[in-house]
């Protein structure tokens, strides 16, 4: 999958959420998706610097 089919999916799949979820969900879900990805870069990180695979 290149860069923009890899955008246009994320794009699809957010406006899938957008009309099914209410205002309150959403924030919810883009919180919690959000932390995810920020652990996944702190982890990642985190063996890099220690040079664990």
């Amino acid at each position: 999958m290149n860069a923009c089919e890899l955008t246009a999916s994320i794009t699809a799949i957010a406006n899938a959420l957008a009309a099914r979820l209410s205002d309150d969900e959403m924030n919810l879900l883009g919180t919690v998706l959000t932390q995810l990805g920020d652990t996944l870069v702190t982890i990642v990180t985190q063996r890099s610097i220690c040079g664990q695979k």
